[in-house]
């Protein structure tokens, strides 16, 4: 097979002579363990396609296998970045282990660092546990302990703070199956029902005329029921990061999994994240996420936020008996100015509101921040969230049915007298 070009000769270069196949049916099976709907078949499609486009030209090459083994346009960008690592990066393997494992950022020799690829494609494209050898010194069995799995029992209750970075992995692929059930609430419509306490006049006359004097039968309606729209607003300042990353991939998997989900970011200004929530890849999904969020990590202005909330969203997302859940530790930079005010139109403007603190991970917190304080008498749960248990209690939270009217006024009563906010449920 002969090349035009340096830039193709480079390319056929990093090519092992007489294993193109091979190295083929390794990148659909790298695009397979990353989670492309990729079988057998495809791999002699593939095998077709590069003899028919031949490997002179890269874009072609590219274009070629990505018309047979990308079936659907969110798998692009995923495949795009599977492409540019194993064809073009002579040690990639080594690579992304080190991008895998924990590091001390170097300022000085950045260039060096190994690159960013999501957690997916790193995990499909590492090498077998038995394909380097093994040595007794301490650092690889520290290194070895990064990579082991705990039983599910252990990580239900293991702090997400102090997780090692495989038991975060593995915490993930958890969350990712974690469903949220909201029950469904009456609605104002009402739908045509074979029997019922409501009539339905227009009917039942449209029914006699066509009786012709005959006595018709009654139609009746009946009101229609529907799951609310869930409304999330999450703290992403400096003390909430390693749980707000957490709980992004736990919205993401709720946003794919039910309609009207809408997701809004805060820390010193207000982002909706909604949209990028709903790509079905995670990974490509959070990177969008972080670029399109410019306060990351940064101070928190829960009033200010809250405040831009009620004035530019409330009226649009807040409709049909929406529940809201409040992620934040209730820090406020601004010592709560403000905030006890929009937290009252806030629960106003809502069916239900949630709180979830990760600070009631502690067997000793007291609701003495000044923000705390005036938060905590508008919601109608306050909940920890801190570890994977703590989420399915939640699922099972929301599942039962709204609290009976005036919770609020009696958990204001409540948190005046006792010190212990996490008995207030």
């Amino acid at each position: 097979m002969t090349t035009t070009g340096a830039p193709a000769a480079r390319f056929v270069s990093r090519l092992p002579k007489g294993h193109l196949p091979e190295n083929v049916l390794h990148f659909v099976r790298v695009l397979r363990g990353a989670g492309l709907p990729v079988g057998p078949a495809k791999v002699i499609d593939a095998l077709a396609a590069v003899e028919a486009v031949g490997v002179a030209n890269r874009t072609d090459f590219r274009e070629a296998l990505a018309a047979v083994l990308c079936s659907r346009r969110e798998h692009l960008d995923l495949y795009e970045q599977a492409f540019d690592l194993f064809w073009r990066n002579p040690k990639l393997l080594e690579k992304i282990v080190a991008s895998m494992l924990p590091r001390v950022t170097d300022r000085t020799n950045r260039e060096h660092a190994p690159p960013d690829v999501p957690a997916r494609l790193a995990e499909a494209m590492a090498p077998p546990p038995g394909a380097t050898p093994r040595r007794d010194d301490d650092d690889e069995v520290t290194l070895d302990a990064a990579f082991t799995f705990s039983p599910r029992e252990v990580l239900q209750t293991h702090d997400f703070a102090t997780m090692t970075a495989g038991e975060l992995a593995q915490v993930k692929r958890m969350i990712a199956r974690l469903r949220l059930p909201l029950p469904a609430v009456p609605m104002r419509r009402t739908r045509p029902a074979s029997r019922g306490t409501r009539i339905d006049l227009r009917a039942t006359l449209r029914r006699s005329v066509s009786a012709a004097g005959v006595a018709a039968p009654l139609a009746f309606r009946a009101r229609t029921w529907r799951a609310p729209p869930l409304v999330v607003l999450c703290d992403i300042s400096g003390s909430m990061d390693r749980y707000t990353r957490m709980m992004l991939h736990f919205l993401h998997a709720i946003t794919n999994d039910r309609h009207r989900v809408h997701v809004l970011l805060f820390g010193t200004r207000l982002t909706n994240v909604t949209r990028h929530l709903k790509h079905r890849d995670v990974d490509v999904a959070l990177a969008r996420v972080a670029t399109s969020v410019a306060d990351w990590a940064g101070g928190t202005r829960i009033g200010a936020s809250l405040a831009e909330f009620n004035r530019r969203w409330s009226r649009r997302l807040l409709g049909q008996n929406a529940v809201v859940l409040l992620i934040s530790d209730g820090l406020d930079a601004e010592s709560g100015a403000g905030l006890e005010r929009e937290m009252e139109r806030l629960a106003k403007s809502c069916r239900r509101l949630v709180w979830l603190n990760p600070l009631l991970r502690y067997a000793d917190f007291e609701a003495r921040p000044a923000g705390i304080r005036a938060m905590l008498p508008w919601v109608d749960d306050f909940l920890p969230v801190h570890n994977l248990a703590s989420l399915e209690a939640l699922a099972a939270t929301l599942s039962r049915a709204q609290p009976a009217a005036g919770r609020r006024g009696a958990v204001r009563a409540e948190s005046a007298m006792r010190a212990d906010p996490r008995k207030v449920r």
